[in-house]
Formats: C-alpha cells, sequence, structure tokens
C-alpha cells in the first residue's frame, strides 16, 4: 500500500500559507523541516586551500558583470569549437570566466573522439563495490578533462522502477541504499579528477515514455525512502550540479519545482552548487528562475532573450539573476575553473582506462544459472566450442543515447574465446539471426539494380523504381545502410524509413543503429503477400556524398540461418550463445522478452545441445521461457570496449563470477511492481502514480509474496558458500551485525554477503518486510573464512514521517536477515534498536 500526505498536515501547512504548503497540498515533497526535527544538512565540499576568500572574489566578478553577461552565462550556446560535447556556454573572456563544455558522460565522456567505453553502470553496480564506483568515476573524470570537458552530464541515479524502462542500463538499481552508496563514491572519483559531476535527473524520471510531459504523482514518504535517497546522497558527496528533469512532480515540472529545488535540494539538504535543466525541460522564465532554476540547456529559450526582458520589467528581480551567476561561478571557482593560469590537463590514459574497463565488467558479470558444471569452460567442454549468436561476431559495446561512446577499439566476444581457448581448440561459429541483412538479388527488381554499396556523388540524387514479385506470402525485414542523409524508399507507395521525431530519431541504439563498419541503419518488417510489389529507392549526395545499400531477410533466410545454428551447436562439445536486447534513451521496451527471433534460436540451439550457456547483452530484466533447457546463463548487460575479454575470463574460469543482481527479474510481464496497472506504467491520460509507495523493486515482490524469476542479489559462484555465527546487538540507535562467511569450495571465489532488516512494530508507519542495510564483497581462498562486521546505522533503520517531516528511528525489536540474495537469507537473529 501506499502513504498519501494525510488531511490534517496538508491543513496545518496550508494554514501556515506560502509556496511550500500549496505544493504539499498538491503532493508535493516537504519542506525542510523545522529545526530539531532530524533532518540532517548535508555539509557543502570544503574547499581547496586555494579558494580562501573565493566567495570575496566572485561578488567582485559579479559586481563587473552587465546583464547580458550575466544571463549568457546562464544557458547554453553553439560552440564554435565543439568537439561534438552535449553543450556549451559561453564565457566573458574580458573578466576571464573560461566557457563552459559539457559531455554525456554515464559510462564514458561522448564526444566525436574515442575515449574509454566502460560498461553499463548497471553492469559496475553489480558488483556491489562502491570502491570500484569510484575508481569507474576517476577514469571518467580523467578523460573528461583531458577531452577539453568541464563538466560531467552523470551519473544518473533514478532508481529502476520498471523493467520496461529504456535507460535501465544507464543508472544502478532498483535499491535506494545501494544505489546512494554508489553513487557517492562515483561522484568523488569523478570530481577527484577536477571535472564537476552532475547528477540526474532530478527527480522521478523513471521512464521514456512520455517523459516530456508525464505528471508524476507520489507521496512524501515514498519519495524521501525510493527516489530522492541517491539525490540526497550525491549532495553529500559534494557534486557540483544537479540536472532537473523532464516531467512533472506532483503536478509541477521538475525545473520549476520550488519544493524541489529550493526546500528541499538547497533547504534541507544544503546542496551549494548550481541546478540545470536537462535538454529542452525548462518551461518558463519567471517560474522557473524563482523555483531555482540556474541554467537552461541547450539554449536560451527562456533564459536568454526573456529572462532579460523580465529583469527590465520587474517581474524576476536581478538578484535572482545574480545568485544563479553566483552559484555557477562560486562552483567553476572551486574546481579551479577560474584560475589564471588554468590548470594544464592532463593527458589520456588509455590504458589505465581499458584495464579498469576490463575489472569491472568481469566484477559485475551475473552468473544466474549453472547446471551440472556447464561452466566454467575446462577440459573438453573449453576444446570443442560453437559460438553463435550474431554479437558473439559484432562487439556490443553500449546502449544507444547519451550514453553511447566512441571506444578506441572494441573486440568481438568471439575473437576473445578463440584466443582463450588456444590453438588446441576448435571453435566454430554460426550467425544464428542475421542483424544487418543480406543483399537484394540484382536481379529481384525489374528493371534490375544492384542495390549493395551505391555511391551517390555531391550534389547528385540517384533514383530507381522497378517491381518484384513473390511467389508466397513471406514476412521481409528491409534495411536501408547509408552514410549521409537518409535515402527515401518506398514499398507500393508507403514510406518504409520516415524520419521521426525528437530523441527517437536521433537515438537509434547502441547495436542496431549502425552496421559493423559505421554506416547507419534503420529496419523495418512486413508481412508481404503474394504477388507483384512496387520498389522505389531515392537518394541525394548531399554536400559530402554519400554510400547506401539495401538490403533484406526473409523467412528462408531466418530458416536456413536456424538450421546452420543447431547443425553447429551438434558438432561442439559446449555452446555460448550470445543474445542482445538493443535499449536506448528515447524510448522504452514494449516487451521484456528477447526481441526477433532470438527465443527460438535459443529454444532450438539449446535442444540440439543441453550444454548452452546463454550470455545475455541486455539492459534489465529479461522473461526466459527457455531457461530450463539450457546448462547457464550469465547476464553480462552492456560490457564496454572490454566486454569480450572479460566475458571469456569468466566463460573460461579465470575468474569467477562475483556480480550480483541489483534488480529483480520477474518470472513473467505481469508480476512486476507495476505489471496490469496502466496508471502505475506508462500512466493514464499523462499522469502516473506511485501508489507501491515505498515497495519498489524487490521489496514489492516481497509485500506481494510474488516469487520471481531471479531475485534482487542473486548471482552463482564458481565455488560454494557457508554462512552462520551471526551476532547482533545494539550500538548507538543503530546495530553491529557479525557473521562468518567460508568459502567451502575448491576454488578461490567472490561473493557478496548481504544484510537486510525487517520492520519496526514500534512505527504506525508504512515500513518493507525487508530492507537492503548492508552487504560485503569478499574473495576468499579454497577453504578461507572471514568474519564480517556490517554497521547498521541509524538511517538504514528508519523511515521518513509525513507527519513530521523528518526520518524517524525505528526503535525496538528488529529482525536481522543474513544471505547471498533477497531470499536466500540462511541467518536470522532479533536484537532491540534503541535511540540515543
Amino acid at each position: 500500500m501506499s502513504e498519501a500526505v494525510s488531511r490534517r498536515s496538508a491543513m496545518r501547512l496550508l494554514a501556515a500559507g506560502g509556496t511550500a504548503a500549496t505544493a504539499l497540498a498538491a503532493g508535493a515533497c516537504a519542506p525542510g523541516a523545522p529545526p530539531g526535527a532530524g533532518v540532517r544538512k548535508a555539509p557543502p565540499a570544503a574547499p581547496a586551500p586555494a579558494e580562501a576568500g573565493g566567495a570575496a572574489r566572485i561578488d567582485a566578478l559579479l559586481a563587473r558583470l552587465t546583464l547580458d553577461e550575466k544571463t549568457a552565462l546562464l544557458h547554453g550556446a553553439p560552440d564554435p569549437h565543439s568537439l561534438g560535447q552535449a553543450g556549451y556556454v559561453p564565457g566573458v573572456p574580458r573578466l576571464g570566466i573560461p566557457p563552459l563544455r559539457l559531455a554525456d558522460g554515464p559510462a564514458g565522456v561522448r564526444v566525436t573522439r574515442p575515449a574509454t567505453a566502460l560498461p553499463a553502470p548497471v553492469l559496475l553496480a553489480s558488483a556491489f563495490d562502491p570502491a570500484l564506483a569510484r575508481e569507474y568515476g576517476r577514469v571518467i573524470g580523467r578523460e573528461g578533462r583531458a577531452l577539453g570537458q568541464d563538466v560531467l552530464l552523470s551519473p544518473m541515479v533514478n532508481l529502476i522502477r520498471t523493467p520496461y524502462a529504456g535507460r535501465n542500463f544507464e543508472t544502478f538499481a532498483e535499491d535506494p541504499r545501494l544505489t546512494a552508496d554508489l553513487v557517492g563514491e562515483m561522484i568523488r572519483g569523478i570530481q577527484d579528477e577536477g571535472l564537476i559531476a552532475t547528477v540526474k535527473h532530478f527527480a522521478l524520471n523513471n521512464q521514456e515514455h512520455g517523459r516530456d510531459t508525464v505528471d508524476v504523482i507520489a507521496a512524501e514518504q515514498t519519495l524521501h525512502e525510493t527516489e530522492l535517497r541517491g539525490f540526497e546522497a550525491a549532495v553529500a558527496a559534494g557534486a557540483g550540479a544537479v540536472m532537473g528533469a523532464y516531467n512533472k512532480v506532483n503536478g509541477v515540472h521538475a525545473c520549476e519545482n520550488k519544493a524541489l529545488l529550493d526546500e528541499l535540494l538547497r533547504g534541507s539538504w544544503g546542496f551549494d552548487g548550481w541546478v540545470m535543466s536537462d535538454w529542452d525541460a525548462t518551461h518558463s522564465t519567471v517560474a522557473a528562475i524563482g523555483a531555482g532554476l540556474d541554467m537552461e540547456m541547450p539554449a536560451g529559450t527562456h533564459f536568454g532573450g526573456p529572462l532579460r526582458e523580465a529583469v527590465r520589467g520587474g517581474s524576476v528581480p536581478e538578484a535572482a539573476v545574480d545568485l544563479a551567476v553566483h552559484r555557477i561561478l562560486s562552483t567553476m571557482d572551486r574546481f579551479g575553473l577560474l584560475a589564471a593560469p588554468p590548470a594544464a590537463r592532463p593527458p589520456r590514459d588509455a590504458a589505465a582506462g581499458a584495464r579498469t574497463a576490463r575489472k569491472v565488467a568481469a566484477a559485475g558479470a551475473v552468473l544466474l544459472r549453472n547446471e551440472q558444471g556447464t561452466l566454467p569452460l575446462t577440459g573438453v567442454a573449453a576444446r570443442s566450442i560453437a559460438v553463435i549468436g550474431p554479437t558473439g561476431q559484432v562487439p556490443f559495446v553500449s546502449g544507444g543515447g547519451s550514453a553511447h561512446v566512441i571506444p578506441d577499439g572494441a573486440a568481438a566476444p568471439l575473437t576473445a574465446i578463440r584466443r582463450r581457448a588456444g590453438n588446441g581448440a576448435t571453435v566454430r561459429y554460426a550467425l544464428g539471426e542475421d542483424l544487418y541483412g543480406r543483399p537484394l538479388p540484382a536481379k529481384l527488381l525489374t528493371p534490375a539494380a544492384d542495390l549493395d554499396g551505391r555511391t551517390v556523388d555531391p550534389g547528385r540524387v540517384w533514383s530507381h523504381e522497378g517491381e518484384f514479385r513473390l511467389a508466397a506470402d513471406d514476412q521481409w525485414t528491409l534495411l536501408v545502410h547509408y552514410t549521409g542523409k537518409r535515402p527515401v524508399v518506398r514499398l507500393d507507395g508507403a514510406e518504409l524509413f520516415p524520419v521521426r521525431q525528437g530523441v527517437a530519431e536521433y537515438f537509434a541504439g547502441g547495436l542496431l543503429g549502425s552496421a559493423p563498419g559505421g554506416m547507419s541503419v534503420r529496419r523495418t518488417t512486413l508481412a508481404l503477400k503474394a504477388g507483384t510489389h512496387r520498389l522505389a529507392v531515392t537518394a541525394e549526395g548531399g554536400d559530402q556524398g554519400q554510400r547506401f545499400r539495401l538490403r533484406h531477410t526473409t523467412g528462408a533466410i531466418r530458416a536456413a540461418d536456424l538450421a546452420e545454428a543447431v547443425r553447429t551447436a551438434k558438432a561442439a562439445h559446449s555452446v555460448v550463445l550470445f543474445a542482445y536486447e538493443d535499449a536506448t534513451e528515447g524510448r522504452d521496451r514494449t516487451t521484456l522478452a528477447l526481441p526477433g527471433g532470438q527465443e527460438r534460436l535459443i529454444e532450438a540451439v539449446a535442444a540440439a545441445n543441453p550444454r548452452t550457456t546463454v550470455v545475455l547483452n541486455t539492459s534489465s530484466s529479461t522473461t526466459m521461457p527457455w531457461l530450463a533447457r539450457t546448462g547457464a546463463v550469465l547476464q553480462m548487460y552492456y560490457p564496454g570496449q572490454e566486454g569480450a575479454g572479460a566475458t571469456a575470463d569468466i566463460l573460461f574460469g579465470d575468474a569467477d563470477p562475483g556480480g550480483r543482481l541489483t534488480q529483480t527479474f520477474p518470472a513473467d510481464e505481469q508480476a512486476t511492481p507495476v505489471g496490469g496497472d496502466p496508471l502505475r506504467y506508462p500512466g493514464v491520460g499523462g499522469r502516473q502514480e506511485y501508489s507501491e509507495g515505498i515497495h519498489v523493486g524487490h521489496r514489492w515482490y516481497d509485500a506481494q509474496r510474488v516469487s520471481p524469476l531471479f531475485p534482487f542479489g542473486h548471482g552463482l559462484s564458481y565455488t560454494t558458500w557457508q554462512y552462520d555465527k551471526l551476532t547482533v546487538r545494539p550500538e548507538r540507535s543503530g546495530l553491529r551485525v557479525e557473521f562468518t562467511v567460508r568459502n567451502t569450495g575448491r576454488r578461490k571465489g567472490t561473493e557478496v554477503a548481504q544484510v537486510y532488516v525487517g520492520p519496526s512494530a514500534e512505527l504506525e508507519l508504512d515500513q518493507p518486510v525487508r530492507a537492503l542495510a548492508g552487504y560485503r564483497r569478499l574473495v576468499l581462498a579454497p577453504g578461507e573464512a572471514e568474519r564480517v562486521t556490517l554497521d547498521i546505522g541509524e538511517r538504514a533503520l528508519s523511515s521518513w514521517d509525513p507527519e513530521r517531516h523528518a526520518w524517524v528511528l525505528g526503535s525496538g525489536r528488529r529482525q536481522v536477515f543474513v544471505g547471498r540474495s533477497s531470499r536466500e537469507l540462511p541467518l536470522r537473529s532479533k536484537a532491540v534498536v534503541t535511540s540515543r
């Protein structure tokens, strides 16, 4: 069940008057609590010693700025020397204020130059290792500086609320505690290197469907105990900037939501950096700057000329503009960007970046299933291998959208497997499913035309129109590959590849949007009737000229590919089948099933050879009707540029799969926290309600007693583990939990020990059946044991009280659970929590 703001609370706040009361009456988040109410203000990051007196310098700079110069610092503009980054803010050269360059960066620095393509953040999170998150952040921070950037638009910390969300791979987890731990360390890593981190998207931007317009309704307790935890941790870590979300929060656009930006972010948490909008997420001038938005990106639609006019007309006091500018300049000064001369930028260390990328990919690998010792591949299993699937041959580095990075290079898994298997092994390959199509036969059309590898010179137009005949009904996929303006292709008068609106056109996926070699790709699948069809193609050379090709797959091609895969599987001792799902910013998934014919491919291959390992390069949870036929399933998400080598490390047992799921995998599409309730997802009439309340992710499965396919925290090892000797005792408004973990197998292994706490009977608030309270990543040799001590602090034992607008300790007898996942908890004990 969910909690709502009580009528008594709302009436009391309304009586007090002011914008906070208005916002809360509509269900918005609470303002800062009164003194002594229990809200802890996060201290700002300590300035470097050289910054003493920085505030006076900023005041002096501000006094010399004209209104035009001030407003120019509050919005984006075209970059005269662009490096392909997401945004640019011009400086004020006469006063020594440099420009700001802002780059996307959830999994590496996104510019037009090569950078280290790190594994997706969800794979990083699967390692349950905050220290690794800091190392990950440091790679991005150094490379951002080296590549001429000043601000990183990362990390994304919105929770994984629905498995359909298109950007789940860009964020960390469904669990608020784990997310908060990791975001704090990642930000410290980024900013250790002098790059300004921007935590995003504030707040409740948990889906792509209708993200520009949806009004997300969440009660106060829900907000504080779920989505806001990561943002609060980011502020505590000293994040330099916050990005406002596209959506509305409780009736008000996030980028003009005073309750969020002014009262909570700055008032309660003490944030002292600046707030920028997501790209084109600003909807007003007066309301936005009055609510606490400092910077409009990527242009000045509202904070350019309209803001200057608002100041001159009196609807915006110039002091509000000064405050926004002061926040930006103060943050720049904190990071040394106003120093004269500016600090030298470091060189890229591509080798170090690659080492971290491989380390993270192996550390986060999650072994979901492993029957009868299918993995690791040893002995005869390692000497006779069939690799099947298109992403066995084409490296799947990252998802699409703002997380897509141009890597220095990326090997194919097939190459890494062959190298690791060695010269004495036989490694066969079968495509299984064709992602990029076969050439159309030159004589298919009448009149004939070669549509594979056409070149159109600059300023020229090439066109052809012809007919072809099908003897029987068939399902065709038609694909166009191109390097310039997309060719227009019409079949029976209908355009096959129309230009889409907005980001749906710009972000086409990390795998399917481009072919090996770099040509852009668009595809469409059609059921064609027997008979004659008319095909017309027109391509323009534009200023630079272009190449294009038209390709296809048919029912016969798909059947032949499937048959070849089955033959290859039968001829090998072991099979490694790579499966994919290509997610991207700008659209949500429409199903949790693998796309295309992959389910049929897995079923057929596993029936032919039960020693089949399925490697999943997917963005989020996946349904698996084929699971029982397989020998093993390895979840690798989007593993970055070193993913091939890391995958081989796990497959051959050179590394133990030490990753654990940071999101629950449902048994079917209806058995999720939002399944079957359109008001929860995707929303009805532009309104969405987080009526699951605090029961996000695994908490919902526990509360509803629903059995998942794989639970939160799940992950297998190549060795075996034993937990025993649990003791729990009270300590300083918290608990000290101690237990022993022993590696009882014959291999060195990695384990993630997890601690959960049950509810307090003394709190009359909605509480989880079990909440993650702590964890420890362990690496132990065969037979080795470690005594683990975890201190469970006051916050982990507290709930947010919407009557008090504060965290309240759940005192009294609490149950403690310890084990390997949220559903495998062999150790249990109870202890009494007392307030100080």
